[in-house]
């Protein structure tokens, strides 16, 4: 069917299939959607062409990309030079020794595509697997000795398929985030900053703010955000790690599969279409997943609630911070277009739902024991606050501030007694000269 809808054969309109993709049905989105599976058929290779994801999400962000005229890059120069010095004043990490950038909406997917691939790797891997198994159990037993050669394509055009989608998705989101950091995750490099002129001109448009407003307050929200995660230097590896982690767990529900096989007009694919865009492939998730992305929430909920206090402590100097805060919040809470195709394809929602509790927490810490005490909090994972924290600070707030006093630090039944063997055992042995 394939080689029939690629060489013109078929009575198949390739505009359904790339709509059964999830993909634009425009001449050109077509073209590139014949062109890529061609390739996927003419492939040797096992794994993902990633490389499709980069193009596609190219393609997709360079639509309708304006350049920052001379102006802007002067106005966000500034507005990042205001920021890290007000940062100054109520953080205690060091500063980046980056130089922040501005960015096309094409260059930041080039910059960021590296991570998407990798969080979405195992979920392809999964889809690509399972097109395979349910097309070996589908195949009439009378062409059961073909099996072994199709198998191989069906996995290349399942795995470009994926490709193509990730693409789309990335390049629509880069015309929804205003900055590097706007996901709460570590898309960039090692203490780069960054922001998106033409995003953070859409963002200011419907408020009634003045520009530079805007701009400084958006500016000090990404330095701190990279600042961040240059002082605690094992966040961005532990928190990549867990997203990995979690998507690794994801699989392909075989059976819906099945059904879509059993059932599936190619002259009609809405019902693959509705599959693929509606998360139903993706099986539910585990004890051990849900376990997992518990961990991930607190820990971007840490991340996201550190920067939104810091933030409002660092732009009271501002006028109209509270309603730029307001219209983050909000943008924050609803997600783009973008965002909820990512959590679809990749069953990951980027978004912490515990972010307004990490704040609060996070406020309360400050108050208690100020910003040099909080930040140090960062230093090490152990030291990080816990869900139990964010649910309830007293405990934690007690024990800082104890710290602070000098006082002995008041040790937990478990700790109390390995402390206690540990003392025992010392003076059961003579000291050696």
């Amino acid at each position: 069917m394939l080689r029939d809808i690629l060489s013109g054969k078929s009575g198949i309109d390739p505009g359904q299939l790339a709509n059964a993709a999830g993909l634009p049905s425009d001449p050109a989105s077509v073209a590139a959607l014949m062109q890529q599976l061609q390739g996927a058929m003419n492939s040797q290779g096992t794994g993902v062409d990633w490389q499709i994801a980069l193009t596609q999400g190219q393609q997709r962000a360079a639509n309708g990309q304006l350049t920052a005229t001379d102006e802007q890059q002067t106005q966000l120069r500034q507005a990042f030079h205001i920021a890290a010095l007000w940062l100054d004043d109520v953080i205690s990490v060091a500063e980046l020794t980056v130089e922040p950038r501005m960015m096309t909406r094409r260059e930041w997917v080039t910059a960021t595509m590296p991570l998407w691939t990798q969080l979405a790797e195992p979920v392809a891997t999964s889809i690509s697997d399972s097109l395979t198994r349910v097309f070996a159990e589908q195949v009439p037993e009378e062409m059961q000795g073909m099996v072994a050669n199709a198998s191989q394509l069906v996995r290349s055009i399942g795995g470009t398929l994926f490709a193509m989608q990730l693409g789309q998705v990335v390049g629509q989101l880069a015309s929804e985030v205003v900055s590097g950091g706007d996901v709460g995750i570590p898309l960039l490099g090692e203490q780069q900053a960054a922001l998106l002129p033409q995003n953070v001109s859409d963002f200011g448009a419907g408020l009634d703010v003045p520009t530079d407003q805007v701009q400084i307050y958006l500016a000090v929200r990404e330095i701190a955000h990279a600042r961040l995660f240059r002082h605690a230097r094992w966040l961005r590896l532990h928190l990549t790690s867990a997203v990995t982690a979690y998507a690794r767990g994801i699989s392909i529900d075989s059976s819906r599969l099945e059904e879509l096989a059993g059932s599936f007009d190619p002259s009609n694919p809405e019902d693959l279409r509705q599959a693929m865009v509606d998360g139903s492939l993706i099986q539910q998730k585990s004890e051990s997943q849900l376990l997992a992305l518990s961990r991930l929430e607190t820990m971007l909920a840490l991340v996201e609630g550190w920067v939104d206090v810091v933030t409002a402590r660092a732009t009271i100097r501002l006028p109209k911070a509270d309603a730029i805060a307001e219209t983050v919040k909000r943008r924050r809470a609803s997600g783009g277009p973008a965002e909820s195709a990512f959590a679809t394809l990749v069953g990951l929602e980027l978004r912490p739902r515990r972010l307004r509790e990490a704040a609060a927490m996070w406020q309360a810490v400050t108050d208690a024991v100020g910003n040099e005490a909080r930040d140090a909090l960062w230093s090490h994972p152990d030291l990080l606050p816990t869900e139990q924290d964010i649910d309830d600070p007293k405990q934690l707030i007690a024990r800082l501030t104890s710290a602070a006093r000098g006082e002995p630090e008041v040790l937990d039944d478990v700790d109390q007694a390995l402390e206690d063997l540990l003392r025992d055992d010392g003076a059961e042995r003579p000291h050696e000269a």
